[in-house]
């Protein structure tokens, strides 16, 4: 996988972070000892996730509530009915790489916790 590097040693478990990579403005959340990227708009409302709140593997929504589950962006909660955008994540040394390239979504791993 080639793809953009990102510095994420200072971006403490269960928190995330916005960002411009590109010409692509994504959240890169730390949740269960992972690391995901998603586009950061919610599939509902388009507002930025970011202003939302991360438990576990589950990001919701700051405008109305609805969830999202980040390892693949699956809605969990109404509002939100269609999947966000995510893409592949690679652990390298001093940080991850983001593959922005088309059908390498990132893939749900194991059931999540919260």
């Amino acid at each position: 996988m080639s793809g953009i590097f990102v510095d994420v040693t200072d971006l403490a478990p269960g928190r995330m972070r916005a960002m411009k990579l590109g010409a692509s403005n994504v959240v890169v959340c730390h949740a269960e000892g992972a690391y995901y990227a998603l586009e950061n708009r919610c599939p509902h409302a388009f507002v930025p996730l970011d202003a939302g709140r991360l438990d576990g593997c589950v990001l919701e929504c700051p405008l109305h509530g609805g969830r999202l589950d980040v390892r693949d962006g699956r809605p969990l909660a109404q509002p939100i009915r269609k999947p966000a955008t995510t893409y592949a994540v690679r652990v390298v040394p001093g940080g991850i790489e983001i593959d922005f390239t088309p059908g390498a979504a990132a893939h749900k791993e194991q059931p999540c916790t919260t």
